[in-house]
């Protein structure tokens, strides 16, 4: 019996003790890789921020120049968002928003829009969709490069009547087959540029004001 009894015991003092070493092995596997994954996340924001906005038009720290903004129905978002900022020689340049489209052909298509201080577009990027491959798939610049040509364009070029696919008679491209998806985007993308009008000053204002 005294041996039965020391057999378990061993088995659970050895069962303990691997479930103390597993536990640490992972504390330190997690503690070593924590700063990597941080740093992993943060390169890829500040590579999709410089695909609408080029590095060298800024030189302020815009990961934290910063500003959260509440849900809204215009830009189509549900929760708060981060607008990021970009300065130069601390004068405004661009506003980096999150907009959604919530109405594309398999649901809703998440855009990050960089917008010039001046009201033009400096750079429109799909981040999410769920759209059909080899026809609304087209939104993302790896597929066409559909979503490029919104560089430069404004409120006033084109006319904001003008801010429809052509199917509907503005001046955007659809793609064969699938119009459902640009047309949203564009939508989005205009009501983006809406936004920023109606709130230009807010979006840029100091950052001790930020609070």
């Amino acid at each position: 019996m005294k041996t039965l009894k020391t057999q378990v015991l061993g088995v659970g003092v050895m069962l303990a003790i691997f479930a103390i070493v597993a536990t640490s092995l992972v504390a330190l596997t997690e503690a070593g890789t924590h700063d990597k994954i941080i740093e992993n996340e943060r390169q890829t924001l500040l590579n999709a921020i410089n695909a609408v906005i080029a590095h060298d038009e800024y030189d302020n720290a815009i990961l934290t120049d910063t500003l959260t903004l509440p849900k809204s129905g215009q830009l189509g978002t549900k929760e708060a968002t981060t607008v990021y900022r970009a300065r130069l020689n601390e004068q405004p340049v661009a506003a980096i928003l999150t907009a959604v489209a919530p109405n594309g052909y398999n649901g809703q298509i998440k855009l990050l829009i960089g917008i010039f201080a001046d009201g033009s577009l400096s750079g429109v990027r799909v981040i999410n969709h769920k759209e059909t491959p080899g026809l609304g798939d087209k939104i993302n610049e790896k597929k066409s490069n559909w979503i490029l040509k919104f560089k430069g364009l404004s409120l006033k070029n084109p006319d904001q009547s003008r801010w429809q696919v052509k199917k509907d008679g503005g001046d955007f491209d659809q793609f064969t087959g699938a119009t459902i998806t640009p047309r949203a985007v564009v939508k989005a993308v205009k009501n983006a540029l809406l936004y920023f009008d109606e709130h230009r000053d807010d979006l840029f204002k100091d950052a001790q004001n930020n609070e």
